[in-house]
């Protein structure tokens, strides 16, 4: 791919999705944009529906993650049971979280907000049902903070930055190996320079266009 992480790369990459009208990941591009740019608090409410987006974003295309949130977030403020919950979602481990956080929502957005470093959000975050140290950086993101969230298909797409191959066999979702992730820092701090864009931004684009085959690795 010619001029590969260079800003006309990127700025074409964000330009296709928009054209495919793919340009969405919980909110539009550019209210991921305005958001990381000036994060507003939320309210437990809405603290408690992002979490349960990212818990079910997980494992699911952004279309069918969105639908599914959308009924099931319509139904909380009824107290479903979760028997009901799960005619809509067959899920039980992600239902059970969402139902806990929708209960401790006031607690929970509560002990985020008295955080006083993005590490400390980071690490509470990945407390949280169903929420793991890479989700709970998709999370973050979502909820303001200017990170990324370290995939399978970042950490791919890190490595060929990196240009060490030998670093593919260390790819793990579920583990994150400290060579990789500089691969990747180094990446989204090279990008942020070049597009003067915040790193989270320029995370969901990069996802976005690895997840709909507009980079190949």
């Amino acid at each position: 791919m010619n001029n590969l992480f260079s800003k006309s790369w990127f700025e074409n990459l964000d330009a296709q999705l928009r054209k495919m009208g793919l340009d969405s990941d919980d909110k539009s591009f550019d209210e991921i944009k305005e958001n990381l740019s000036n994060p507003k608090k939320l309210n437990p409410i809405e603290f408690a529906d992002a979490v349960a987006y990212v818990i079910l974003a997980g494992g699911f295309s952004q279309k069918t993650a969105k639908r599914i949130h959308k009924i099931i977030m319509e139904k909380m403020p009824e107290n479903p049971s979760v028997d009901d919950l799960l005619k809509i979602f067959n899920n039980k481990n992600k239902i059970n979280a969402i139902v806990k956080i929708w209960q401790n929502k006031d607690c929970f957005c509560d002990a985020f907000y008295k955080c006083s470093s993005l590490d400390d959000k980071l690490k509470y975050l990945a407390t949280l049902p169903h929420i793991g140290k890479i989700t709970a950086n998709h999370l973050a993101r979502n909820l303001g903070e200017n990170v990324v969230k370290y995939d399978i298909w970042i950490q791919r797409l890190g490595v060929v930055y990196g240009g060490n191959s030998a670093l593919y066999e260390k790819i793990d979702n579920g583990k994150l190996d400290a060579e990789i992730k500089k691969c990747c820092d180094d990446m989204f701090e090279h990008l942020a320079r070049e597009t003067k864009l915040p790193i989270g931004y320029i995370d969901v684009v990069l996802w976005k266009s690895l997840q709909n085959h507009l980079i190949e690795v």
